[in-house]
């Protein structure tokens, strides 16, 4: 088993609009963040794609990352992820290929092969687009062409994208891109932050079957985990209600901004929602750095993932900053 110190620390960014901020406030403290996680150190920044989410402000995802790599140098940013069935493979590589052309050897692209979103709002995004099982894997390889270089009489040149060789990455929360990134050779990403319940079969299966490539000689696995941490334990269970609530009201079919933290949630949910909100929840760490250190030791003992990648929902964006920097110190305390 790997040590901690020896682990891959990242961030996901959902850009999540506070109650009684703007959704201009959530660009920039997603900017700030880009630049606090370079400083930091961390290996990869990544922002995810939502639509129709009022608390959530990541939905040009291409475009935030335009953003955030002018305000940073070093970090690799990308997509945590691309949602594929709202776009034609030929205009993310397009995207994705202009950003590698203007920033090179920084931009990843991971995919989802989820919409992000209910029905009515995957419709209004790719109209007259029918997702079948096997549409996917064909995407994701149609992708995995353009960034290459073309093939003699390739007739569809992504202009620019050919000839980049942008990282693919698959993501997922089930065994179907699992089982796809073993058969191509590419990273893979478990959403765990969100949908914890198949992360050890979906590692297991992906390790198994992995077939090495152009991309990659082993397999190489992250796993999304929620992260709340402060000076005590106390402060940081305070500083996770509001996630919690976010949780909540996302059960409550409610989505909304994110809420300052609450004294008491027993106020707010029943004890069936808690359960609910505790096995979404179920991969977060949540307390003081020794508390979370232990977690995430813990973690690697089960899963012995090549890197964590961290959400963090702390209403406070100062405390959700110093989130960040408790990781790292975290990270590099043996």
């Amino acid at each position: 088993m790997r040590a901690l110190h020896e682990t891959k620390f990242s961030i996901l960014e959902l850009a999540p609009v506070r109650e009684g901020k703007t959704i201009a406030d959530a660009l920039h403290h997603a900017a700030e963040l880009a630049q606090h996680a370079e400083k930091l150190g961390y290996e990869r920044l990544w922002v995810a794609e939502h639509h129709n989410m009022a608390g959530i402000a990541s939905s040009a995802t291409a475009v935030l990352l335009g953003q955030l790599l002018a305000h940073t140098k070093t970090i690799k940013l990308g997509s945590g992820g691309i949602m594929l069935p709202n776009h034609a493979p030929l205009v993310v590589a397009e995207q994705f290929g202009t950003l590698a052309t203007l920033y090179p050897n920084r931009i990843e692209l991971g995919l989802g092969r989820a919409p992000g979103t209910d029905q009515n709002t995957m419709r209004a995004l790719r109209r007259g687009h029918q997702e079948t099982e096997d549409q996917f894997p064909r995407d994701v390889t149609e992708i995995l062409q353009y960034f290459k270089d073309p093939m003699p009489n390739q007739r569809i040149i992504a202009t620019p994208g050919q000839s980049t060789y942008v990282p693919v990455w698959l993501l997922g929360s089930s065994l179907f891109s699992a089982q796809l990134a073993a058969q191509l050779g590419l990273p893979y990403s478990f959403a765990s932050h969100f949908a914890p319940r198949m992360l050890g079969q979906a590692i297991q299966l992906y390790r198994d079957n992995f077939q090495p490539s152009e991309y990659l000689d082993q397999p190489y696995v992250s796993m999304g985990v929620p992260s709340i941490i402060a000076e005590t334990d106390a402060e940081a269970q305070y500083l996770a209600t509001s996630p919690y609530q976010r949780v909540l009201a996302m059960f409550r079919n409610q989505r909304g901004l994110l809420k300052p933290p609450v004294e008491n949630m027993d106020e707010l949910w029943s004890a069936s929602e808690k359960l609910s909100v505790q096995s979404f929840y179920g991969m977060g760490q949540v307390g003081s750095n020794a508390t979370v250190k232990a977690g995430l030791e813990n973690l690697l003992s089960r899963y012995d993932v090549d890197e964590f990648i961290f959400t963090c929902d702390i209403y406070d964006t100062q405390k959700r900053l110093e989130n960040f920097e408790r990781l790292m110190h975290i990270r590099s305390t043996l």
